[in-house]
């Protein structure tokens, strides 16, 4: 039987259009779709099981793989199947995770799994940007219990005008690269890298996408009401007892606002409303708490969690003692590390970050090698957080997916900083030693930092900071905070981090949790970021003002060179030999790359001090050697011959010639050695090819003078002069006329 289909169209408005469609595939997920641009096809589905979990939190998966088939190759490495995802498949999960997860009831605790599969790959389309459209949209026609459609676009904007879901192409050109989640009346979340823009311009851009998903969320409802919209399950939900929850607040309110006001350290604070929820607890009897302790903890942090926001709106106080715009203390250090290629330290409050930096070639470059993406990244930064940067313990299983998306962050921030003709790969390690709030931005400090440590010349230098909004709708307070603590990161309305120059914004990353929030409150939320970053990049410009003029002594100094196609073979030799050796004599890297356009060899050469990369220069520039005619050189003997000495350039050494005997001297020369010897040197002029013998002539007799009364001998007559053919008139018997002569082979045999 041939499925029913059903299928909304998007306009993209520039000839372009998306596709949703249900009802042919994967029909026993509990809600698919595939989503189409061009050839670039998404399949999404949706599976949440019916039993509640016994968690305090919502079990929630999203997975994100491209399959290679999908762009018709194969999984690169020994196993050709698909592996553990890439972090470019890690961010695209992060990104969907982040707009859903806020929309599921805080008391749904279901195991719940998003799937998001690239099915077919088009070079044209940018398949992440469509990740959050069809997980809504599966979603749409499932019966979870889901607030509203959402979906997720992304903007770029080339020569002044915005594009939306821009092609690989586009992006390139582009100076923004964002990527806005939202339902049709809020938006949720941002996230992306600019070219140093104004918030004016960034809010501009959050706008213009906004408009398009409010499309996209529309056309998932026409699809839902199509298909045959289903009732929304029943679950089981959290237990409630207003009474219990006014009690516990109204015993933990005060206390829990004294102590806020007080401005204590993270550790002492936490100890103390351990303390408050221990004395409310030990109020309840064993069987009452048996029976509805976890109601008690719930509302006691309910009720923690309205004194700290009223009293940042009421008094403008923070947990630490801060007003809402005060940045923490800033020290810093550079050049801490004596072995690295540069190092920085970051410290804000209590959260420190250690950055260093170590330089490379191509060859150390970071491959990405995804079906929708190939390429290479000659600057890229890792992030570590260990269990003991927050004092606890607890296995290290690999990267996190927050490692990779909080790395890709301060990645991002930098990048573009990063001048186009370094010449090194740069790899940035961020390891958080402490953290309470915000350690991501402390990367981009900590890099910035020891990226001029290093010696590498930043554009400008880059500055990050974290922010949080608290907001009441009824009475219309609002507080913007200025470099949040990992407490305040949980209990405010949003949480934006911003990094950028002096100049502007190069990197954000906010997730907004109040709906409807105003633009004007974005926008002044921002002003106040700025005037934070920029308190923060004056304390790291007074550490280190400008990158260092050059690497550290003990840092590998790169030089690149570019050489002709047609020498390159030269200077790898027979095997790689001639490269190998050079590498081995000169204790350097020599790395050879071709230049796409021009296909000219490019070298890098990097060693530690100038003799090795002197001496490799030196050899280059001997295997470049090109001769001019009528020139003199010196050259050295290195060879003894019957007929003459093999002499090689002095200015090119490996670079020989033969002199030939009768170019030693003017006199007849009947030993070479009564002229020259072993190992002497002295000048010859070069006369190219020399057409006789087809071989380069250089001569030492034509640049002395004549012995006087010399006399040259005649030219000898060429007693081959009648050429081959005038053999033949010997006794007038050419080899033509023999074969007339012979007889046929069939007359022998007669």
């Amino acid at each position: 039987m041939i499925p029913k289909v059903f299928k909304e169209v998007i306009d993209l408005g520039d000839g372009r259009e998306i596709t949703i469609e249900t009802g042919k595939l994967a029909k026993q997920a509990h809600g698919s779709v595939v989503v189409q641009s061009g050839k670039c096809m998404l399949l999404c589905t949706v599976v949440s099981n019916y039993e509640q979990k016994d968690l305090d939190f919502l079990p929630l998966t999203v997975d994100y793989r491209e399959k290679f088939a999908a762009a018709g190759r194969y999984p690169g490495g020994f196993f050709k199947r698909e592996a553990r995802p890439s972090d470019g498949e890690v961010l695209t999960m992060r990104l969907v995770d982040r707009v859903l997860r806020p929309l599921f009831p805080k008391d749904y605790h279901s195991e719940t799994q998003v799937m998001i599969q690239l099915m077919s790959h088009d070079p044209e389309v940018m398949p992440d940007a469509m990740a959050g459209l069809a997980a809504s949209a599966a979603i749409q026609l499932s019966d979870f219990p889901f607030e509203c459609a959402i979906s997720e676009a992304r903007v770029a904007r080339v020569n002044g005008e915005f594009i939306i879901n821009p092609s690989f192409a586009q992006l390139a050109e582009s100076d923004i690269d964002m990527m806005i989640g939202a339902s049709a009346d809020s938006v949720m979340m941002v996230e992306g890298e600019m070219h140093e823009i104004s918030e004016e311009e960034m809010a501009d851009a959050i706008k213009f996408a906004h408009e398009h998903i409010k499309i996209q969320c529309a056309a998932q409802i026409r699809l839902a009401e199509a298909f045959g919209k289903k009732a929304t399950r029943e679950y089981q939900p959290e237990r409630k007892d207003e009474a219990l929850e006014k009690k516990v607040h109204d015993m933990a309110y005060d206390k829990v606002y004294a102590i806020a006001k007080a401005g204590s350290a993270k550790h002492e604070r936490s100890a103390a409303f351990q303390q408050i929820k221990e004395d409310i607890k030990a109020t309840f009897s064993e069987e009452e708490l048996a029976d509805y302790g976890g109601l008690v903890s719930d509302y006691y942090r309910k009720a923690e969690k309205a004194a700290i926001r009223d009293l940042t709106l009421d008094e403008g106080l923070r947990l630490d003692g801060r007003k809402t715009d005060e940045i923490r203390p800033i020290w810093c250090e550079v050049d801490y590390l004596p072995s690295t290629h540069g190092s920085a330290i970051f410290t804000r409050g209590e959260t420190q970050a250690l950055a260093t930096v170590t330089l490379g070639t191509s060859r150390d470059a970071n491959q990405i090698d995804m079906p929708s993406q190939e390429g290479e990244e000659r600057f890229y930064l890792h992030y570590n957080f260990p269990p003991f940067c927050t004092g606890e313990a607890r296995p290290i299983r690999g990267t996190s997916r927050r490692e990779v998306g909080h790395g890709n962050l301060a990645q991002r921030a930098l990048k573009n900083m990063i001048p186009a003709d370094c010449p090194y790969t740069v790899r940035i390690v961020s390891e958080v030693l402490e953290s309470n709030g915000s350690s991501s931005m402390a990367t981009v400090c900590s890099g910035t930092m020891a990226l001029m440590d290093a010696g590498v010349q930043m554009k400008k230098p880059v500055s990050g900071i974290a922010m949080g909004l608290i907001s009441d709708a009824t009475s219309g307070k609002y507080a913007v905070l200025s470099d949040i603590l990992g407490d305040e990161d949980h209990l405010g309305d949003m949480d934006f981090k911003v990094t950028g120059t002096a100049d502007g914004i190069t990197a954000c990353q906010m997730d907004i949790k109040v709906k409807g929030l105003s633009y004007e409150i974005l926008v002044a939320a921002l002003q106040q970021a700025r005037n934070g970053r920029l308190h923060i990049l004056d304390k790291l410009v007074e550490t280190i003002a400008k990158p260092n003029a050059d690497v550290k002594e003990h840092a590998p100094t790169m030089v690149t060179r570019r050489v002709p196609n047609e020498f390159i073979g030269a200077l790898i030799g027979p095997g790689g030999k001639v490269i190998q050796e050079m590498q081995k004599e000169t204790d350097t890297t020599i790395v050879i790359n071709e230049d796409p356009v021009t296909e000219e060899g490019i070298v890098e050469i990097l060693g530690v001090g100038r003799k090795g990369i002197d001496a490799v220069m030196a050899r280059i520039d001997s295997i470049l050697f090109k001769p001019t005619v009528g020139s003199i050189y010196e050259v050295k003997v290195i060879k003894m011959l019957d007929f003459g000495a093999v002499v090689e350039y002095m200015d090119a050494p490996g670079n020989e010639v033969l002199l030939h005997v009768s170019e030693l001297a003017w006199e007849r020369t009947e030993n070479v050695a009564d002229v020259v010897n072993m190992g002497d040197v002295f000048d010859v002029k070069y006369f190219g090819q020399d057409p006789r013998t087809r071989k380069e002539k250089v001569s030492r007799k034509a640049i002395l003078p004549k012995p006087e009364g010399f006399k040259e001998r005649p030219p000898r007559e060429d007693s081959r002069s009648g050429g081959r053919d005038n053999r033949g008139s010997r006794d007038n018997k050419g080899r033509d006329n023999r074969r007339d002569d012979r007889k046929p082979r069939e007359d022998k045999q007669d």
